[in-house]
């Protein structure tokens, strides 16, 4: 049986949206948010891949100048740090503050397992005002090792003394429920707008459209 329900932060649970005013203010586009964010996540991949560490806020730094040159716009160095900055400050999804609630009447334990440096993480929780429902914010920076690594999925399942099956991510991403899965612990997908999971390798048991959905199937589940 899961013991420890696993979740994921950025996009997961806190609304990325949130910076489209940003965006648009420094390269006129909103819609080049998600290109950045994906360009973040190539370079933290790449530096698991290839031995050589990239922590999520460096990557979002680098990514930003990445995109800026490919746009052809100078960003400085302080409209970097409001824009980076931006994401100790991103708002919860509408239903997440009452679906986390939901479990503390329950035998089952609620983590936070973000790629987001511990502070960072912190910051967001707090700010988005959903620190409260978890007993832990756990960073896979502190095993230097990003998700989809196994490290930090099998970090939740040492640190509460479970096996990894008794482990399940909550996610967004299909690469995070894909890593969850590959380290043995189960997975629940958030299809959120635009989220999709693979079709290569194993599936969730559990998807839903939002957070609130995913956590009743969940507590459909208990014994």
């Amino acid at each position: 049986m899961t013991e420890v329900i696993a979740f994921d932060v950025n996009e997961t649970l806190l609304d990325l949206s949130a910076l489209d005013g940003p965006f648009e203010k420094l390269f006129g586009d909103a819609a080049l948010r998600p290109q950045w964010f994906a360009l973040m996540l190539q370079l933290s991949f790449v530096g698991g891949i290839t031995g050589e560490y990239v922590d999520f806020t460096t990557a979002q730094r680098a990514a930003l100048s990445m995109l800026a040159e490919r746009q052809g716009v100078t960003v400085s160095d302080a409209a970097t740090d409001e824009l980076v900055g931006g994401m100790t400050t991103l708002p919860a999804h509408p239903e997440v503050a009452a679906a986390l609630a939901r479990l503390r009447d329950t035998p089952l334990t609620a983590v936070a397992l973000t790629n987001s440096p511990a502070p960072v993480a912190e910051a967001q929780l707090a700010r988005a005002g959903i620190r409260e429902h978890f007993d832990r914010v756990m960073s896979a920076d502190d095993v230097r090792r990003l998700k989809p690594a196994r490290e930090p999925y099998l970090s939740v399942a040492s640190g509460y003394g479970v096996d990894a099956s008794q482990v399940r991510l909550v996610a967004a991403h299909a690469w995070d429920v894909a890593g969850a899965l590959s380290a043995g612990c189960r997975a629940a997908f958030v299809a959120r707008p635009g989220m999709v999971l693979s079709p290569i390798g194993a599936q969730p048991d559990i998807v839903g459209p939002d957070v609130d959905a995913v956590v009743a199937r969940i507590l459909a589940l208990l014994p």
